[in-house]
């Protein structure tokens, strides 16, 4: 009997930490983990035009659910780039359970500091303060003609190529243009 609850005591204190650090070790660099809806990321990936064999780059990949769907559902090639350990623990698992192993990987990384020039799609789904940090690094580092799509928040500087305005969906295309949502939405008008 005592080593039964000996058991269950390390167990659960296991478990403990792995949700400490789901939550603390993002949260430290400044992002909540939420995640998105599998219907949201379809339809962003959709209005940015995820084509099939293209590599899509998923900034702070949180469970992994973009990268999941984007190999299989649009045959892309998709990195996540995760902060937290626990994270990239549970999207390796969920990579090898869903055998799509030679189409997905991982990267335990800051995205602040990841190298991109890989990238022909980056999703990411941050809030309008982390974007704004974000913007210079994505500039300098995305390739001419690399598309990037964001949930929830825009790049107040720079006039998306496409927006859903139900799903609150930006979509740019690199070099970004400058301008605004405004900008876009005034274009689109005429």
């Amino acid at each position: 009997m005592n080593i039964l609850v000996l058991v269950l005591y390390w167990v659960n204190l296991l478990l403990f930490l792995l949700v400490l650090l789901w939550i603390l070790v993002p949260a430290f660099y400044g992002l909540p983990s939420k995640p998105t809806k599998p219907d949201r990321i379809r339809k962003a990936l959709h209005l940015v035009d995820l084509k099939q064999n293209e590599t899509l780059y998923d900034l702070g990949a949180g469970d992994g659910r973009v990268l999941l769907i984007a190999a299989k559902e649009f045959s892309a090639k998709a990195v996540g780039i995760e902060v937290g350990p626990t994270q990239c623990l549970l999207i390796w698992l969920r990579i090898v359970m869903s055998g799509l192993g030679d189409r997905v990987q991982i990267k335990l990384e800051n995205f602040y500091k990841a190298d991109l020039s890989g990238a022909d799609v980056v999703f990411i789904y941050a809030t309008s303060q982390e974007l704004t940090k974000l913007a210079s690094h994505l500039a300098k580092q995305m390739k001419p003609g690399s598309r990037l799509v964001s949930i929830s928040a825009d790049f107040p500087e720079w006039e998306p190529s496409a927006f859903d305005g139900e799903s609150l969906i930006f979509s740019y295309e690199m070099p970004p243009k400058e301008g605004s949502l405004t900008t876009y939405m005034l274009k689109e008008a005429e």
